[in-house]
């Protein structure tokens, strides 16, 4: 009798005992749900309204129509998959070539993404840290100056420390394009600077960009180390620096470690022969505010098909295209994975999208990261949610990543300068159309 009591007593307790890990793993598996359904929710329920989101065709054909935009292509991805895609007006106007999605912009600060993505990828093995002195790749920085400007008077003053990786990351280096008036010609001297197009332009050096950025440490910089934000040559020297980091050519590590993994196909630092009737050329805004073709040489069209071929920026020198590009962006948002290769983790990609700088980026609502603006207020970047990154590049291109709605946004021209607001109108569209 005793044994078929406690028999019956062993399976209540086996079963009640089922039950509780039953309803804990249920309670932590709703809990893991509930934790997650507000990022879920808000990046699947934000669904476009075709029709608001085909305005922006006729907005853009209109600043075509008016002269102001020779052409472009705009991209906008949800959660990776495109949800709008329009060409434009012409990638040459002059020779009669249609902008198509295949056309190939000069990207130019768009670069820095990657370069610092490279960098990043040199920290997660080890080759280097974030707070190392510059000096141990580049032995030249580690005496570096910096002009202060009292009155009528520039005094060149030591740095008060060695610049960092940090520094060079978030753009607190000091370091300038070196264009500013009290520092212009001692740069001038230096082939940099205004000798440099309009300062970060270096497609047309006949030598390797450690060169370029071992001279750049003998002029004297803008402001002390970690004092302020100032945008130069920060990421050039990054790109230094992982060549000396990892033994490779920039160009290398930047195909191996990025384009080829992504199936990036059409984003180099030199236009190959075969793709050069694909590059789209430059044009420039008058004083009228018309779309006009921009002269040859470093302050137009560059040495980006022909020339010495030499020299990777690694803060303005790529060229890509705007679904090329989107694949990059889209890595980034899955945090640092893509086509089932992992780039960069998801730690490094945090790093990249957080305010890494306080105020000194600005003190309206935007911040900096180690390689992306901020938006860190709502109403700080258009409609952009608190959490979406993003920047630009001189010939007019821009883009953002919204992860809390999972969209990405492109926008490719290649106009400098351009003096147009579509640069604020196209984002604007976007984010109109999402209901």
């Amino acid at each position: 009798m005793s044994v078929i009591i406690q028999s019956r007593l062993t399976r209540t307790v086996t079963r009640n005992s089922r039950s509780f890990h039953t309803l804990s793993r249920f309670a932590v598996f709703a809990s893991l749900i509930l934790f997650l359904l507000p990022l879920s929710v808000s990046a699947q329920s934000s669904r476009f309204d075709k029709s608001r989101l085909a305005r922006i065709d006729q907005v853009l054909q209109d600043y075509v129509d008016n002269g102001e935009l020779a052409g472009a292509v705009a991209l906008v991805q949800q959660n990776g998959k495109t949800v709008y895609e329009h060409t434009v007006g012409w990638a040459d106007k002059e020779a009669g070539r249609e902008m198509t999605t295949g056309s190939m912009f000069r990207i130019a600060s768009q670069t820095k993404a990657l370069t610092s993505v490279v960098i990043l990828t040199l920290m997660e093995e080890g080759k280097l840290n974030l707070n190392d002195r510059v000096s141990r790749f580049i032995p030249a920085f580690a005496n570096t100056t910096v002009a202060e400007v009292d009155g009528a008077n520039v005094k060149i003053v030591p740095a008060q420390r060695e610049i960092t990786l940090r520094d060079l990351l978030t753009h607190t280096a000091g370091i300038s394009y070196g264009t500013q008036p009290h520092i212009a010609e001692m740069y001038g001297a230096k082939g940099l600077g205004p000798a440099a197009g309009n300062g970060w332009y270096t497609a047309d050096k006949n030598e390797p960009v450690c060169t370029t950025m071992e001279r750049l440490a003998t002029v004297p910089f803008l402001t002390q180390p970690g004092s302020a934000w100032v945008y130069g040559y920060n990421t050039d020297v990054l790109g230094c620096v992982a060549e000396r980091a990892s033994g490779m050519p920039l160009d290398e590590l930047i195909r191996t470690r990025i384009t080829e993994p992504l199936n990036m196909h059409d984003t180099h630092f030199f236009v190959p022969p075969e793709k050069r009737d694909r590059l789209v050329a430059v044009y420039s805004s008058d004083a009228n505010g018309k779309a006009v073709r921009a002269p040859e040489g470093s302050r137009g069209q560059g040495s980006y098909a022909d020339g010495p071929r030499r020299n990777f920026a690694g803060g303005a020198g790529l060229i890509s295209t705007a679904r090329d590009y989107a694949k990059f962006l889209d890595m980034i948002r899955r945090g640092g994975e893509a086509n089932g290769v992992k780039i960069l983790s998801p730690r490094s990609v945090a790093l990249m999208s957080t305010n890494q700088v306080g105020d000194l980026h600005s003190t309206s609502g935007l911040g900096f990261g180690l390689g992306f603006e901020t938006t860190d207020r709502y109403g700080a970047n258009g409609m952009d949610s608190v959490g979406a990154y993003g920047w630009g590049g001189a010939y007019g291109s821009v883009y953002r990543v919204d992860p809390a709605t999972g969209i990405t946004i492109l926008l490719m021209i290649n106009q400098l300068p351009n003096t147009n607001d579509i640069r604020m109108k196209y984002p604007t569209m976007v984010y109109q159309a999402l209901e």
